[in-house]
């Protein structure tokens, strides 16, 4: 099975999240997108961030009508702070049968270069990546074989972070949630403070 990872702390998880991933889902010759829930990197300030369990959880919610989508915690297991190589190292070895590939906003794929080992991303793995408003026109960096495939999907400018600042405020962002997570959030009285 072709399988693209989208990774995200989705903090929460929110319908952009899902416009994107099952757009790509429906338009690409991937089988599945896993939504990698990205554990606390010890890197950031975590005053905001939901535990890992909770934030799988709301993933699990969103997905729940989507075939296609499935929620992964493959990140929870491995050791932090983990790099993208790593995780897919370890799903090639634990899902021989699967193929891998990478799901990522145009922002992320301009600053590639300064990932860990982008060489071995870029030539065992195919990258599918959705447009975002961007402020620079920076060209690729990358020669050589193009495994990167441009999918016309959607431009959604949702934040998380503008989410949980819209509820610290008591604004109403129902709209912008799937209603099993914004269920979920209200009845944990999640980003109230």
């Amino acid at each position: 099975m072709k399988i693209g990872l989208y990774f995200g702390t989705f903090n929460p998880i929110h319908i952009g999240h899902l416009i994107i991933a099952n757009h790509i889902a429906e338009h690409s010759d991937l089988e599945q997108v896993w939504m990698v829930v990205t554990p606390h990197n010890p890197h950031k300030q975590k005053h905001s961030l939901l535990d890992d369990y909770h934030r799988l959880e709301m993933v699990h919610l969103a997905v729940q009508n989507f075939p296609k989508l499935k929620a992964s915690d493959i990140e929870f297991k491995l050791p932090q702070p983990n790099y993208t190589v790593n995780t897919l190292a370890y799903l090639k070895e634990k899902f021989p049968q699967h193929v891998f590939s990478l799901v990522m906003g145009e922002d992320n794929i301009k600053s590639l270069h300064k990932w860990k080992n982008y060489e071995i991303l870029l030539q065992d793995h195919e990258i599918y990546v959705y447009p975002r408003i961007t402020e620079t026109n920076e060209e690729s960096h990358f020669k050589g074989p193009n495994k990167i495939h441009h999918i016309a999907a959607p431009i959604v400018e949702i934040s998380s972070t503008f989410i949980r600042e819209n509820i610290k405020n008591s604004k109403n962002v129902m709209p912008l949630l799937p209603e099993k997570v914004w269920q979920y959030i209200n009845h944990n009285l999640f980003y109230k403070k």
